[in-house]
């Protein structure tokens, strides 16, 4: 359990980085603003459909007392839910591809000058960003292989939204490890495989890193702000808890 703490608390031992090494600021402000325009747009959109849709579906609208008002609340707040659900999965996709590039120069820069580790091989600038977003699609292909799949589970009578629940939550925490701990893993030249072995090798560190990653990721704003800081916390608790030695094909 304490490797699940430890793992739950990292991003916050790492935003010293960013004043260690300001450069680190400078890299994030681009994928920061580039992200809170992608969220934003997401969640206009979205929000403003679903809160239309409820609205249309209201059936409690012209009744009043304590118990619609209620049921009225109850219905809101799962519509905003919804909305939340959506924009973090468009947000994942969306995000994840196109601030690729950028969490990459982050990475890089946090394990060069921390722990003096260069790349093996320097690749040239847009072939670099080729590898991030590749490498970021099949994250995204692992993903809702299984999500889809859960989501479908929603749908069976009494049991359904609870199975989802019960295993889509840890995945998510799981998806959310290796996606922030891949940066590395893929410059080191890790395939597939080889980076769900890592994850593993520490799995209590990972599912703690992985779920204060999903709750940050998850509430709006923050994730915005919040990201490039789990770019470097992913890096350095690769490093500081020798994933590195794990990571062999």
């Amino acid at each position: 359990m304490n490797e699940f703490i430890f793992g739950f608390l990292h991003p916050f031992r790492c935003t010293g980085l960013f004043f260690r090494f300001p450069k680190l600021i400078a890299y994030s402000i681009v994928p920061m603003v580039i992200n809170l325009v992608i969220y934003g747009t997401i969640f206009f959109y979205v929000y403003g459909w679903i809160m239309d849709t409820a609205a249309g579906k209201d059936v409690f609208a012209l009744k009043d007392g304590f118990v619609f008002d209620t049921l009225r609340f109850l219905v809101k707040a799962a519509a905003l839910l919804l909305v939340l659900l959506l924009c973090y999965f468009l947000f994942v996709i969306f995000g994840g591809i196109i601030s690729a590039p950028f969490n990459e120069f982050i990475s890089k820069h946090v394990e060069e000058r921390k722990f003096g580790v260069k790349s093996s091989a320097e690749l040239p600038f847009f072939k670099e960003v080729a590898v991030s977003i590749r490498e970021e699609l099949k994250k995204l292909l692992f993903y809702f292989s299984v999500m889809i799949p859960l989501f479908a589970v929603n749908f069976v009578p009494m049991i359904g939204s609870v199975v989802s629940i019960a295993v889509g939550t840890p995945f998510s925490f799981y998806y959310n490890a290796l996606d922030f701990l891949d940066y590395p893993m893929t410059r080191h030249g890790a395939v597939f495989r080889t980076k769900l072995r890592t994850v593993n090798s520490k799995l209590l560190t990972s599912m703690g890193f992985g779920a204060i990653s999903f709750l940050l990721m998850f509430i709006p704003v923050v994730n915005v702000i919040f990201k490039p800081l789990l770019v470097v916390a992913g890096t350095d608790l690769y490093h500081l808890k020798n994933y590195i030695l794990q990571n062999k094909t």
